[in-house]
C-alpha cells in the first residue's frame, strides 16, 4: 500500500486491504508472548522520545493549520503537544508496557460432576477499530492499548491531527520492528477523506468493534451507521452538584479544576448544580471564583439574582458539552432535584458530589448510573491514566461489555476451555 502523506482515490480498495493485513496480524498477535509485545511498547517509547523533534515539528502544521481554520484555545490545547506531553505519552506507553498481560488470564474456573473441568480465559477480541477526533496522544493510547490486549488496531485519526499522528504512528511501528512483530498490527488510515470512515464502518468481515472517541456529531454517525459492535463515547456532559453538606474549601478547589485545569477534555465539568441551602455563601463564592478565572458562567435567574455579573442561561444550556470555559449553573431545592437534573440533561459519562454527607453520597451513588461517579474529587480525574490503567482508548458509556475508562483488559473478550479423561454425557 502507497503510504504517502495523504492517499485518496480508491478509498474502499485501500480500506479492504487495511482490513486484510489487520486481520492476518491480528492472527499472530494473538500467540506473540506477552514478553514480546511489552518488549514492541518498550522500543515504541523509546523511538518517541528519539523522534520528539520531528513529532513537535508535524504538531506545529497541525497547530498552525488549526488556528487558520478558527480551532477554540480549549481545542488547539486538545491537539497541542509539547517536551512535557510527549514524556507523558512515552511514559503512559512503559505503563502499559509494564501492567499485567490480561490475555490469557482464567478468569474463572471451576468444576463439574460430570467430569468436566471448565476455565473462563481472557482472549483478544482480535482487530479493533478506533476513530477519533484532534487529540494525537490517541494515536498511541489505542495502538498501545490494543497491542497490549493482544488485538490488531486500525486507527483513524481526525484532519486537524493528521501529521502529528502520522510522526507518533511512526514511532509505533519502530516498536513493532525492534519487537519482529508484523507492522501490520498498529495501521494507520493514510488519508483525511471521509470515505474511509464510512468504509470502516462496514468492514464486519475485518474488524470486531468499533471505538469512536470523539464529539455528539462522531458518535451518533458512528452509532446509526455501524454494522461493527461499537463501544459508545459519548459527549461528556458532566456535572458537578454542590450539597448541602459540601466543604467550602474542596468545593471552590475542586469545582475550579473541574471546569478549567483542561477544558477542552471530556472530563471538564459542564454544568455545576448549587444546593438552594449554600447558594448564597459557598455556590456565590465558587461562581464568583469561576468568573475571576476567566469562566462564562451562565446561570439560572435563581443565581444571577445572587451573582448578576453571570450570563443568563437559556434552554440549550442544560445538557450541552462546551469544551470551552464556559459553564452552566443552576440552583436545585435538594439532592433528588440535582439527581433528576442529572438524569435528564447527563450523558451516563461523569458526575460528581461534593458534600460531607455520607448518606448523600450513597444517595448519589445508588440512584445515578453514570459510568463514573465520584465524591470531593475533580471530574479531570475521569481518565484511565488516573484510574492505573496506563492510559484508555475512550471512556464507554454503554452499559454492555465494557464501561467507564477502556483500558487493555477492557479490550479483550473471553472463551471457555473445557478439558475432561474420554468424558461423554449420557
Amino acid at each position: 500500500m502507497n503510504r504517502r502523506d495523504d492517499i485518496s482515490g480508491n478509498i474502499p480498495g485501500m480500506m479492504q486491504e487495511i482490513g486484510t493485513r489487520a486481520r492476518a496480524a491480528a492472527a499472530e498477535l494473538a500467540f506473540a508472548p506477552s514478553e514480546v509485545r511489552a518488549q514492541a511498547l518498550e522500543a515504541a517509547a523509546a523511538a518517541l522520545e528519539r523522534r520528539a523533534q520531528e513529532i513537535l515539528a508535524a504538531n506545529a502544521r497541525d497547530m498552525a493549520a488549526g488556528r487558520e481554520k478558527g480551532l477554540s484555545a480549549a481545542m488547539l490545547d486538545r491537539l497541542m503537544l509539547d517536551d512535557e506531553r510527549l514524556q507523558g505519552i512515552a511514559g503512559s506507553l512503559r505503563a502499559i508496557a509494564g501492567q499485567d498481560d490480561p490475555v490469557g488470564r482464567i478468569m474463572a474456573e471451576w468444576k463439574r460432576p460430570s467430569g468436566l473441568h471448565i476455565r473462563r480465559v481472557r482472549t483478544p477480541l482480535g482487530v479493533v477499530g478506533v476513530i477519533y477526533e484532534s487529540r494525537p496522544n490517541v494515536t498511541a493510547d489505542a495502538g498501545a492499548l490494543c497491542l497490549k490486549a493482544g488485538n490488531a488496531v486500525i486507527l483513524r485519526g481526525g484532519s486537524e491531527s493528521f501529521h502529528s499522528s502520522g510522526a507518533i504512528h511512526a514511532a509505533l511501528l519502530d516498536g513493532l520492528r525492534a519487537a519482529n512483530l508484523p507492522e501490520d498490527a498498529i495501521q494507520r488510515v493514510p488519508t483525511r477523506d471521509r470515505a474511509a470512515v464510512a468504509e470502516m464502518l462496514r468492514m464486519s468481515d475485518h474488524i470486531d468493534v468499533i471505538v469512536p472517541r470523539g464529539g455528539k456529531g462522531l458518535v451518533g454517525l458512528v452509532q446509526r451507521e455501524a454494522r461493527v459492535p461499537v463501544f459508545a463515547h459519548l459527549e461528556g456532559i458532566v456535572h458537578v452538584y454542590l450539597d448541602a453538606a459540601a466543604s467550602p474549601e474542596k468545593a471552590l478547589r475542586v469545582v475550579l479544576n473541574a471546569k478549567t485545569r483542561r477544558p477542552g477534555i471530556c472530563g471538564a465539568a459542564e454544568c455545576l448544580l448549587i444546593h438552594e441551602g449554600i447558594a448564597d455563601s459557598i455556590g456565590q463564592g465558587v461562581i464568583r471564583a469561576l468568573i475571576d478565572a476567566g469562566v462564562e458562567v451562565r446561570a439560572d435567574k435563581a443565581l444571577r439574582q445572587l451573582v448578576p455579573e453571570a450570563a443568563a442561561a437559556g434552554p440549550d444550556d442544560w445538557g450541552r458539552e462546551y469544551l470551552d470555559m464556559i459553564i452552566a449553573a443552576r440552583q436545585v431545592p435538594d439532592i433528588d432535584a440535582a439527581i433528576a437534573h442529572i438524569r435528564r440533561y447527563g450523558s451516563d459519562h461523569t458526575d460528581a458530589i461534593i458534600t460531607e454527607d455520607d448518606a448523600a453520597a450513597e444517595r448519589f451513588f445508588a440512584r445515578l448510573d453514570s459510568a463514573i461517579l465520584m465524591r470531593n474529587v475533580s471530574t479531570q480525574f475521569a481518565d484511565g491514566g488516573e484510574f492505573g490503567m496506563g492510559a484508555e482508548i475512550g471512556i464507554a458509556t454503554g452499559k454492555m461489555h465494557a464501561r467507564g475508562p477502556v483500558g487493555a483488559e477492557q479490550l479483550t473478550s473471553f472463551k471457555y476451555v473445557v478439558t475432561g479423561e474420554g468424558t461423554t454425557r449420557p
